[in-house]
């Protein structure tokens, strides 16, 4: 069987952020995965985890799917602190075993030397900003594409081994006309290419 760790990286905002969205978009991955036989661990960052729980859920998955909104151009503090404490809490064992450099073997380069190699990881992004900002030499990214953008937090799994699927986003979430159903079928959409 199958089995997808599902990450809610939210933070929540009284009144600005309260994780609605997010938790939509969440109960509709979940169905998704139900529905298609996988096994579901969950994690919610923003009511608190232990390290070596989390440890175990990442060697225990073979998909991760990470869904946090976009919050000054990259992952709520609350996720990069879970981030920087679960990676590297699993160096030499789960994650990483060293930056991948060998001084007997100069061909091995930098970043090869994670230890979850075999597994991947969706991106699941909402954002304030239009979608035509991303792609658009004229526009706030500077043509950087949806994935540059969020280089951070591909490298960052990376590092550690997992390869990228397709990434999903939701824009102009605070624009008032967003239709949810509309959406969360294009979500569906992304869920089936990525892992049917």
């Amino acid at each position: 069987m199958k089995k997808v760790l599902i990450i809610n990286g939210h933070q929540f905002y009284e009144n600005f952020a309260e994780g609605k969205l997010t938790q939509s978009i969440i109960d509709r991955a979940k169905e998704f995965f139900t529905n298609e036989g996988f096994e579901i661990k969950e994690t919610a960052i923003d009511k608190g985890y232990d390290v070596e729980e989390e440890l175990d859920k990442f060697s225990w998955a073979d998909h991760i799917f990470f869904q946090y909104p976009v919050y000054w151009m990259s992952v709520p503090w609350k996720t990069k602190k879970y981030m920087d404490e679960v990676f590297s809490g699993g160096a030499g064992t789960v994650t990483y075993k060293d930056d991948g450099r060998s001084r007997k073997d100069p061909s091995k380069k930098y970043g090869s030397g994670g230890l979850l190699k075999g597994k991947d990881y969706m991106l699941s992004l909402t954002y304030n900003c239009p979608e035509t900002e991303f792609s658009n030499k004229d526009g706030f990214f500077e043509g950087l594409s949806l994935d540059e953008a969020n280089f951070v937090a591909h490298k960052t799994f990376q590092f550690c081994g997992l390869e990228p699927l397709k990434t999903y986003s939701i824009h102009d979430v605070y624009k008032g006309d967003l239709d949810l159903e509309t959406e969360l079928k294009k979500l569906d959409s992304v869920l089936e290419k990525n892992f049917k």
